[in-house]
């Protein structure tokens, strides 16, 4: 079936056709004709099977009729990376309409923000924390709202997001076409589900399964080991991007500085990053400037590069839609891909609860050659945070009771000579 079929505005056909769009996928297909009826929509479906346009093109068909410069249409995402990726969606097949969309989230500044509200956009793209900002200051004007899209519900769930969208769902229009799109469906979103749409229209996709082109396998290895046959597996690997994810922002960073220190062009992305720094690491591995990039799981839902030839679990996920969302990375838009998993003895309740997930049993493999008999060191060394600089406290001689007037008592936490002590920050 052709986007043809669809019957969207002028204009925003233009934008499909630019766009290289020919047949729509099969949430696109499932999901369109929807939400052109106005159907609250409940969308299952991983990443990568296209639900950005599921949404954007309706949306923008929408608002092609009806005023400018006003707010009707709000999503809200998760991540800034994911936020970004759906306003470049929503600009690139919108490009010929002339409605404008801008991104909202934390970590940058707010005035530029507030100046493009001011001067009037009819889509905005938001993340829970800096739009909930918005409102109590006063600085976005909601009242005009047609459509409200909540994209990746089940992440926003487990990044602690919930409160913050109901608190946001309270000063929305009632009347309002509401599009929950989901990879996983746990029960707090269904839930959520049931209190916010209306009649609404179910549609799932590959029932939350992985893509059919991404090939399994596992590694095991001692945790001492796993860097070692980490470097051994991309050496004796025909790789084109890869995304490595690890558990932690330290391990991540940690990582991408020792595979840059092994020859490859790798950088890694996590939330202590500036977010000038988290773009210029996206921007860098989208234009493979980067062939390698070290990611925690906040940043699975904003990597859209459509050459992620493998990805590979240097941690083992806590949950199996964690799995899921970490492997979506590769194999999309029907190219193949690897899905590589480093695994330990401890890890094989959570390998049995993923098997499950695909429905069969995966490939362990082995590294020919590579020495899986090394001891482990006395500690960990490789990942051990590096050790606090001790403090210079001058210890002070007890002195001798005076008896005149006894001086006044130094402020808590103060030193002698009145200067305050230092304190551990950063906790």
């Amino acid at each position: 079936m052709p986007f043809q079929l669809f019957s969207f505005h002028p204009k925003v056909v233009a934008g499909v056709t630019a766009a290289g769009y020919t047949n729509p996928t099969p949430i696109q297909a499932q999901a369109i004709p929807k939400v052109l009826a106005g159907r609250d929509v409940m969308g299952l479906a991983q990443t990568g099977t296209g639900k950005t346009a599921a949404f954007a093109l309706p949306i923008l068909h929408r608002l092609m009729q009806g005023p400018r410069k006003q707010v009707r249409a709000l999503v809200i995402a998760p991540t800034r990376e994911l936020a970004e990726q759906i306003n470049e969606a929503i600009q690139e097949l919108g490009k010929q309409t002339q409605l404008k969309s801008i991104t909202v989230y934390g970590g940058v500044a707010v005035n530029p923000q507030i100046a493009k509200l001011k001067a009037g956009v009819e889509i905005v793209v938001a993340c829970p924390g800096r739009l909930l900002d918005h409102i109590n200051q006063g600085t976005i004007d909601l009242t005009n709202l047609e459509v409200l899209v909540l994209d990746e519900a089940d992440q926003m769930f487990d990044m602690g997001f919930l409160p913050d969208i109901r608190r946001i769902l309270k000063q929305l229009p009632p009347e309002r076409q509401t599009l929950l799109f989901s990879a996983t469906m746990p029960t707090e979103i269904r839930g959520l589900a049931r209190e916010i749409l209306r009649d609404p229209a179910t549609v799932q996709v590959d029932n939350v399964a992985p893509a059919a082109t991404v090939t399994h396998a596992l590694y095991p290895v001692p945790q001492h080991l796993k860097t070692p046959l980490l470097l051994q597996l991309l050496q004796h690997t025909d790789t084109e991007s890869v995304l490595i994810f690890t558990r932690t922002k330290h391990r991540a960073k940690r990582l991408g500085e020792q595979l840059e220190k092994a020859g490859y062009t790798a950088t890694s992305l996590q939330g202590n990053l500036s977010q000038n720094r988290r773009q210029a690491a996206m921007d860098g591995f989208r234009n493979g400037s980067f062939q390698v990039l070290v990611a925690t799981d906040i940043a699975a839902r904003g990597i859209d590069v459509s050459l992620v030839s493998h990805v590979v679990n240097y941690d083992i996920p806590d949950t199996t839609e964690a799995y899921i969302h970490r492997i979506g990375r590769t194999g999309r838009a029907a190219k193949n891909g690897d899905a590589f998993t480093l695994v330990t003895s401890e890890d094989d309740a959570m390998v049995r609860a993923i098997e499950r997930i695909l429905g069969t049993t995966i490939e362990r493999r082995v590294i020919s050659g590579f020495d899986y008999a090394v001891a482990a060191p006395r500690k960990d060394e490789e990942f051990a945070r590096p050790p606090r600089q001790p403090q210079n406290r001058r210890k002070v001689a007890a002195e001798p009771k005076k008896t005149t007037r006894p001086a006044a008592a130094a402020p808590r936490g103060a030193r002698p000579g009145g200067r305050p002590s230092q304190t551990r920050q950063g906790r």
